[in-house]
């Protein structure tokens, strides 16, 4: 979740018990990956199942990239990318709201438009709300 233009920050929330909630704590640091839906079963498939018992990468095919500015890889397949610095946490509930300052970012350059904004029927991008997907279809 976008909460800030400047600095620029986003939001994600993560169970305590999730394998990657402890490596973004410790390591202060996450990447945001924005999947298309050429990946969607491989999106699902690293929702469910965990880092500490399965390679991620090695079970779905994934490939990993190194990022910018951070020591967390990136995701080859997913056409955008943001590199997050944590800033703050806050307990809510039985998840843990992390805000993280976007320090780089990235975008395949044939899902923008000459001014270098997203074209969202070029990019697909998929949006999940519990176990469903959705995604932009052409018109």
């Amino acid at each position: 979740m976008y909460i800030s233009q400047r600095p620029p920050l986003v939001c994600i929330g993560v169970a305590p018990p999730r394998y990657s909630h402890d490596l973004i704590v410790e390591q202060g640091e996450f990447a945001v990956n924005v999947p298309t839906t050429e990946i969607i079963e491989e999106m699902h498939r690293c929702g469910v199942v965990s880092g500490r018992e399965v390679n991620k990468f090695e079970d779905t095919g994934l490939t990993p990239i190194p990022a910018q500015r951070i020591k967390s890889p990136l995701i080859e397949e997913c056409y955008g990318h943001l590199e997050c610095r944590v800033v703050q946490t806050h307990t809510c509930g039985d998840h843990t709201l992390v805000v993280g300052e976007v320090v780089a970012g990235s975008a395949d350059t044939d899902v923008l438009d000459e001014s270098g904004n997203l074209v969202l029927t070029k990019a697909k991008p998929v949006i999940q709300k519990n176990w469903n997907y959705h995604t932009v279809k052409k018109p």
